[in-house]
C-alpha cells in the first residue's frame, strides 16, 4: 500500500498505531493519540511521541521516544509521519 493509498482508505482497513496515524492525516490529534495509547510495544511508543512533539509537548516526546528506541526527531512532521508510515506498512 502507498501513502496515497493508505490517505485514501477507511478507518476500518486499520488497527493500531497505523490507526493513530490514519486519525491524525485527518487532523484529529484526539482520536491519534487515544488510538496510540491503546498500542503496546515500540510501534506504540514511536507513533505516541510523534503525537506529543507535534502537540508541543517536548518533554513527554523524549520519554515516548526512548520507550520507542528511536533518537527524538527535530525535522518535518509531515516527514515523520511518512516515515512512520512507510515503515508500519512495510510490515504488513
Amino acid at each position: 500500500m502507498t501513502i496515497e493509498e493508505f490517505r485514501a482508505a477507511g478507518a476500518s482497513h486499520f488497527e493500531g498505531a497505523l490507526l493513530a496515524l490514519w486519525w491524525d492525516a485527518r487532523g484529529d490529534w484526539d482520536k491519534a493519540h487515544e488510538s496510540a495509547q491503546d498500542v503496546a510495544g515500540p510501534d506504540g511508543a514511536w507513533v505516541h511521541a510523534y503525537l506529543h512533539r507535534k502537540e508541543g509537548d517536548e518533554g513527554n516526546a523524549a520519554y515516548w521516544y526512548r520507550r520507542a528506541g528511536c533518537p527524538v526527531a527535530k525535522g518535518d512532521f509531515q516527514q515523520e509521519w511518512e516515515q512512520i508510515v512507510r515503515e508500519l506498512l512495510a510490515r504488513e
